[in-house]
């Protein structure tokens, strides 16, 4: 199993789905970051610095990391160009889910142009007649999911995931960004939605999901066996 994860800025990806990829790699499944921008905009720290602890933080959690530039922080722009600049990497890494920022208005505009671009490749990296893509073989990806942003808490997520077991590892990962807990405490905000959503299916921690298209089953059993295994 393949599992790509986009974020618009370093530490995006980690504190809204790195408890995710953490539990992935433990299965032995492979993971990949893509970080579209630096920070440029931030008020802490550079972007070298941004690059270098987004780095740091990939190999705390065992996944890949890669470095693709969309824009300036502030200036992820939502245009064909950058949505087959995603889709060349997913044609590369042909990855069976996708992971990218919610579909939702929030603090920062480069958080829902990501996500409508990573939304565009996809369906981009399966078309055989694009020619900025005819270099690569086409590839459909299995399912993309949108993670929820620390920012969101007015909306209940399709799909909820248990990640009490690997909280230690997923606080760490978040501490390697330490340019940016000098704006925020960033780890106490994530933490709480975490323990919120963890509440309200009986663990301590958990992390949504929102999904792109139907979860597709052969049997309507199949969903209530998959809900007490968590």
């Amino acid at each position: 199993m393949r599992i790509l994860a986009f974020g618009a800025h370093p530490d995006d990806v980690e504190f809204g789905a790195a408890p995710l990829l953490i539990k992935e790699n433990q299965l032995k499944n492979q993971t990949k970051i893509v970080v579209c921008s630096l920070g440029e905009a931030g008020t802490s720290g550079t972007p070298a610095i941004r690059k270098k602890e987004a780095v740091a933080a990939a190999k705390v959690m065992g996944s890949q990391i890669e470095f693709l530039n969309l824009g300036r922080d502030c200036h992820i722009q939502y245009n064909p160009q950058n949505a087959i600049k995603i889709a060349k990497i997913i044609r590369q890494f042909k990855p069976e889910i996708v992971l990218a920022p919610s579909l939702t208005e929030n603090q920062h505009p480069d958080h829902l142009n990501l996500a409508r671009l990573t939304r565009d490749a996809a369906r981009f990296a399966r078309y055989g007649g694009l020619k900025e893509l005819k270099k690569l073989p086409v590839h459909k990806i299995t399912a993309l999911y949108f993670y929820v942003s620390s920012a969101e808490w007015d909306r209940k997520p399709n799909i909820l995931i248990n990640v009490s077991d690997v909280k230690q590892n997923w606080e760490k990962t978040m501490a390697v960004h330490k340019s940016q807990m000098n704006t925020k405490k960033y780890i106490d905000i994530v933490l709480s939605k975490a323990r919120a959503l963890g509440a309200s299916m009986g663990a301590d921690l958990a992390v949504g999901l929102y999904v792109n298209d139907p979860i597709r089953v052969k049997n309507i059993s199949d969903l209530n066996l998959s809900s007490r295994n968590y």
